[in-house]
């Protein structure tokens, strides 16, 4: 009974994120509109907009190889194994074993690299200008990351997110230095996995400005649509991840009843609906910067991380 227990609160986690994933895009959307003093679309036109593009006929160029038809599933499949990895409503889950920090950054580097595999596969130069621009952010966000993983894994004594967000939510951390620079570098890699303001703008489709669009030009109907729900997932993800390491507040155990549980849930999808319009906040308060100043952007993220763990040996050391 207690296995059956564990595995309904497992495949209600895997379930969640997908489910919301398209009303956390909406809600940026919806955000943005409001600020710039619109009436915007609805929260859930995602929806509908993956509904539309999944009854949609697939178009494929002539040159395109086996790669390009199954990037779009490799994608939303490593991308949703990320985010399922991550706590959500209550830590201890059965995958919470797996639910690794470093195992994460591992999956996300390999969608990463087929979708930048599918942007050069047709051989347009869209695709290839997308694909390099993606490499090279990676290249600096992906160190940055590694850095935010090292300043857990020695506050914490694991990289294991589960045991993690319970010594956060402890409280015996109490306030760090190391975890405010911790917490400004994530929201910078954040902002640059996602492609979002100041590092690239989602809804634009000028040629010299796009890095994720450039790369999935051209697919359309339910690849696109892959595409599409994979990028959701991912901005859940990252939410999702803010919220595990550094608001814990309200999360459940998995040995807590289903009181305990229902109120983790509510308080984690208030706090990643908290965070979706503070997304949406900052992209209408900043524009986005060039290309090649991104690597500033992304440097800075670095220091912090850096800084993150000197500090934090210096105080061990003395």
């Amino acid at each position: 009974m207690e296995l059956m227990h564990d595995l309904l609160l497992q495949g209600w986690q895997m379930v969640l994120v997908v489910l919301i994933a398209p009303w956390i895009t909406g809600v940026v959307r919806k955000t943005k509109a409001r600020m710039l003093r619109k009436q915007g679309p609805s929260v859930l036109q995602p929806y509908r907009d993956l509904r539309r593009l999944l009854s949609k006929e697939t178009l494929l160029a002539e040159n395109a190889s086996w790669l390009f038809r199954v990037a779009p599933y490799l994608i939303v499949s490593a991308t949703w194994v990320a985010a399922t990895l991550v706590p959500t409503f209550a830590t201890g889950l059965p995958f919470s074993w797996v639910a690794d920090l470093l195992a994460i950054v591992a999956i996300l580097a390999t969608a990463r690299f087929f979708l930048a595999l599918a942007g050069m596969d047709v051989g347009t130069s869209f695709g290839g200008i997308g694909s390099s621009r993606e490499m090279m952010i990676a290249s600096l966000a992906e160190p940055a990351m590694l850095f935010i993983v090292f300043t857990m894994a020695i506050l914490a004594g694991t990289t294991r997110l589960s045991t993690i967000a319970s010594v956060m939510a402890s409280g015996t951390m109490g306030i760090r230095v190391s975890i405010g620079l911790s917490l400004f570098a994530m929201l910078i890699v954040a902002l640059a996995e996602n492609a979002r303001i100041p590092v690239d703008n989602p809804a634009t489709h000028l040629e010299l400005t796009m890095v994720h669009e450039a790369m999935v030009l051209e697919y359309t109907g339910r690849h696109l649509a892959m595409i599409e729900i994979a990028a959701s997932i991912k901005l859940v993800l990252f939410l999702s991840l803010i919220s595990c390491l550094f608001f814990p507040l309200g999360m459940a155990q998995r040995e807590d009843g289903w009181l305990a549980m229902g109120i983790g849930l509510v308080a984690y999808l208030l706090k990643i609906n908290a965070l979706a319009c503070l997304l949406a906040i900052g992209e209408s308060v900043m524009a986005k910067m060039r290309v090649f100043r991104v690597a500033e952007l992304l440097s800075i993220a670095m220091l912090f991380g850096v800084l993150a763990v000197f500090l934090l040996f210096l105080s061990r050391g003395m």
